[in-house]
């Protein structure tokens, strides 16, 4: 399978294995740079979608798994993480931090570590969804997982 992903995607594929993670990367016929999209062709809740959000944590990566049915609050997620400012990231902070576009950056498979809060509210799905490093992919998972696989914190995030 890993020769028809994109490459992102094959290291993503890699990472969740080194993790012991179960899901498969899933190639969508279109892109699905947002919740709706993603749950549109997956026939699933937007809030089963994990997306996954880059920002600029007092000039430091902090990536914001969420429930595709919240909005982040910038200051809430500031006080939790114990920063000054959290303001949303841009596309080459984004791909510096996780080697991964905006629209398909993965939970894993970053060139380093970065700290991962995960929505709560991704807890009340059996199966989420998270992207797979490229828009076109995704794979299915479980919130523990997801907090395992990252060594993420759950968090409130609204």
């Amino acid at each position: 399978m890993s020769e028809k992903l994109p490459a992102n995607a094959v290291i993503v594929e890699s990472a969740l294995r080194a993790l012991g993670a179960n899901g498969e990367i899933v190639v969508l016929p279109e892109k699905a740079p947002t919740a709706a999209t993603a749950a549109a062709q997956l026939g699933c809740e937007v809030g089963a979608i994990a997306n996954s959000l880059i920002f600029d944590a007092d000039g430091a990566p902090l990536l914001v798994l969420t429930s595709g049915a919240h909005r982040v609050d910038v200051d809430l997620i500031a006080r939790t993480a114990g920063v000054e400012r959290v303001r949303r990231a841009t596309p080459e902070f984004v791909r510096e931090a996780t080697g991964q576009p905006i629209g398909g950056v993965a939970p894993v498979g970053h060139p380093a570590p970065v700290r991962t809060l995960v929505d709560n509210w991704l807890g009340k799905h059996e199966v989420v969804w998270a992207a797979g490093g490229h828009p076109h992919t995704v794979f299915p998972t479980t919130f523990d997982e997801l907090v395992r696989i990252t060594a993420g914190t759950p968090v409130d995030v609204e």
